[in-house]
């Protein structure tokens, strides 16, 4: 059984890698316009929650962090030349939070507390990609956010043991598939009105 967990963490995170991939092509594609802060934020954030999760014992899932801190280390460099070239006001208070959060995260000696506040700065990051992708659902890569979220599927199922720290993964889960569907609403709304259409 801890061969299997191992597997599926080592898939998910050559998914999380390879996810990247017609990610950074959309961004060539000048299709996918990422977020500075955000990326930036999960460059950071990627680094030190690897390093977390390491310090919590469960080794067979730490590939998809590993994952996620280089290929958000190479969107964050993409995105000074192929992002948004203003700073919003929520970027600027995301960034703000993330740095301010990094004090409680050098004076905590508990590996969990500081996974935790690694979380809270990983949401940080979040906010304006999902507020972005609401606004803007064409500007986020439908194919590289789906296989994120199959990584991150994958990531819960690696766990080989359920501890506070599995919060991680399943957080990982729930963003990835909060994007898709933001992704994909526009789509859903007119499927849907056509079905009421249809009917009427």
């Amino acid at each position: 059984m801890q061969n299997l967990h191992q597997t599926l963490g080592i898939i998910a995170g050559v998914l999380a890698l390879v996810g990247y991939i017609p990610y950074i092509i959309s961004i060539f594609a000048h299709k996918t316009r990422p977020n500075k802060a955000s990326w930036f934020i999960w460059t950071l954030v990627g680094g030190l929650l690897a390093f977390s999760y390491i310090a919590t014992g469960d080794k067979t899932s730490i590939w998809l962090p590993l994952g996620y801190f280089l290929g958000p280390f190479i969107t964050a460099i993409l995105s000074i030349r192929y992002g948004y070239a203003e700073w919003s006001r929520l970027d600027k208070i995301c960034v703000i939070t993330a740095v301010m959060s990094l004090v409680p995260w050098l004076m905590a000696n508990n590996p969990l507390v500081t996974l935790y506040i690694n979380m809270f700065i990983d949401l940080a990051g979040a906010l304006p990609t999902i507020v972005k992708t609401y606004r803007e659902p064409e500007s986020e890569d439908f194919i590289a956010w789906f296989i994120f979220f199959i990584a991150n599927t994958l990531e819960v199922f690696s766990v080989s043991k359920w501890t506070l720290a599995g919060a991680y993964p399943i957080y990982l889960f729930f963003l990835a598939g909060t994007i898709v569907l933001l992704i994909l609403k526009d789509k859903i709304k007119e499927k849907f009105k056509k079905k009421s259409e249809a009917i009427d």
